[in-house]
């Protein structure tokens, strides 16, 4: 898993792919993986922000399932994309998706008793690879995409990872534009095979 994150590759369930472009809002945009070097990894003031505001909460990893609770809030969360919705959670997980295709844990956050926020994590020797989060939208102003991307950075040095694959964003700005905000980010170019450092364009609205 390490040699083909390294070179790009994600998978859904147990099919896996990589693409260089897309067609989103009928015009090409190209794609682009990103990595975080967890050793350069630092917190920004906003990121700092996000821990605070959701400090009441408790979170737990354990070894991935696809569960009843999970799909059904999938089906809400997925309400608030417009392009390449998904159908169900299983489209990103295999049946089996705490071992296959590889080692995957979940993320689990509560508010009380009730629970909030689920992200699904793969492990492989030297790195980690976010596959999907997702949240209860009407606790969307607390921003626990960000706060479940934060813990599992935080699980991955727990495990002594080098690396935290983010999974891919675009060039060009995009939704996926709040995976460019971290420090110690990287991307992949894909002639080279190469990753490099990635600078933080603040005139891009990218806040502290």
């Amino acid at each position: 898993m390490d040699q083909l994150w390294r070179a790009g590759w994600r998978h859904f369930g147990t099919s896996f792919f990589r693409y260089s472009a897309t067609i989103d809002e009928e015009r090409v945009k190209w794609i682009t993986p990103l990595r975080i070097d967890l050793e350069a990894f630092r917190l920004r003031k906003s990121q700092r922000r996000v821990l605070r505001r959701n400090s009441d909460l408790r979170h737990e990893f354990v070894p991935a399932v696809l569960s009843e609770e999970a799909e059904t809030m999938f089906q809400a969360h997925k309400t608030r994309f417009r392009d390449h919705v998904p159908d169900r959670l299983g489209d990103f997980l295999s049946e089996s998706p705490a071992e296959v295709p590889c080692c995957c844990l979940e993320c689990r956050v509560f508010d009380g008793d009730q629970r909030v926020a689920t992200s699904y994590m793969d492990v492989g020797e030297v790195a980690t690879s976010g596959v999907y989060g997702m949240f209860d939208p009407t606790a969307s102003k607390r921003g626990l995409g960000t706060y479940t991307l934060l813990l599992e950075i935080e699980h991955a040095r727990l495990l002594g990872c080098r690396y935290y694959y983010l999974g891919y964003a675009t060039q060009e700005p995009s939704v996926y534009d709040y995976k460019k905000q971290f420090l110690g980010l990287e991307i992949l170019d894909w002639e080279t095979g190469q990753w490099d450092g990635y600078a933080i364009d603040r005139t891009k609205g990218v806040s502290d």
